[in-house]
């Protein structure tokens, strides 16, 4: 009877394992539980032209909004662009404010909460400055060559760039602002010196904005990263191949380039 209880026994315990087992494996998954909701929240931080906003209509556009909806697609749900700053891109996203973040950087300090895409576009930072400024040398290339007291540096609050800038940045002065028209017009006021910011975005700027403006790659680079999508940190490889394998194939057939050459094209005609 002893021998009998004991296999009864680990008989039970054995069902109650295996059907703990099942049942988390029947857990809906990451795009199981977005398919249940119908959509996806796209969490989006202006960053022409990768995302735009249309300050009439509050309508979102821009090469990583049509990847929002191309996911969306693949999925088959409908997508839902939700509006953010820099500053709380990646919190809302830990807060299950929305299933992805937009045009996120790939840092290796982002990594360590939040998981990433791979890269659907190159990115580095570019430093603009009007040529007429008397606190500018024309010989200045690297980033400590501007770090001068006296200099005010404008950048938006919550981007890599502005972790960056905030290790190395020692004498000159850094102005945070929320946006990327707050930095603009705090360049072209004269509250701000120098210009911090992705170099496609600068470069709108200083097409749009005559030949007064000065672009400098920096020398050694402040940072070239990748810009992907950023998903919650659990998130399993299977999750990511979704997004990566679309992306592999758009870089491959030249459609990625062809979306941000759209867009700059778009903004330079509007004016």
């Amino acid at each position: 009877m002893k021998i009998l209880n004991v296999i009864a026994s680990a008989a039970i315990g054995g069902l109650m394992v295996f059907g703990v087992g099942s049942a988390h494996a029947q857990e809906p998954g990451f795009w199981q539980k977005i398919q249940s909701r119908g959509s996806l929240r796209c969490g989006a931080a202006v960053a022409p032209p990768h995302v735009m906003r249309d300050p009439a209509s509050g309508e979102f556009s821009g090469v990583f909004i049509d990847l929002c909806k191309e996911i969306a697609d693949v999925v088959g749900v409908k997508a839902e662009v939700i509006d953010t700053s820099w500053d709380n891109i990646v919190a809302g996203l830990q807060a299950d404010r929305w299933d992805l973040s937009l045009a996120l950087n790939r840092t290796s300090k982002r990594a360590l909460a939040i998981a990433f895409t791979d890269s659907a576009w190159d990115y580095q930072v570019s430093i603009v400055h009007n040529k007429a400024n008397p606190k500018i040398d024309a010989s200045w290339k690297s980033l400590a060559d501007f770090d001068k007291a006296g200099v005010t540096i404008a950048i938006m609050s919550g981007t890599a760039q502005e972790q960056i800038l905030s290790t190395q940045i020692k004498n000159a002065t850094l102005l945070r602002l929320p946006d990327n028209d707050a930095t603009r017009l705090a360049l072209m006021s004269r509250r701000a010196d120098v210009l911090v910011d992705d170099a496609d975005s600068n470069l709108l700027f200083t097409t749009k904005n005559g030949e007064d403006w000065v672009t400098v790659l920096p020398e050694p680079a402040i940072a070239k990263q990748g810009v992907g999508i950023g998903l919650p940190r659990n998130v399993t490889g299977a999750d990511l191949a979704v997004i990566n394998i679309l992306f592999a194939e758009k870089i491959a057939k030249g459609e990625m380039k062809a979306s941000v050459d759209k867009y700059v094209k778009q903004l330079l005609d509007q004016e």
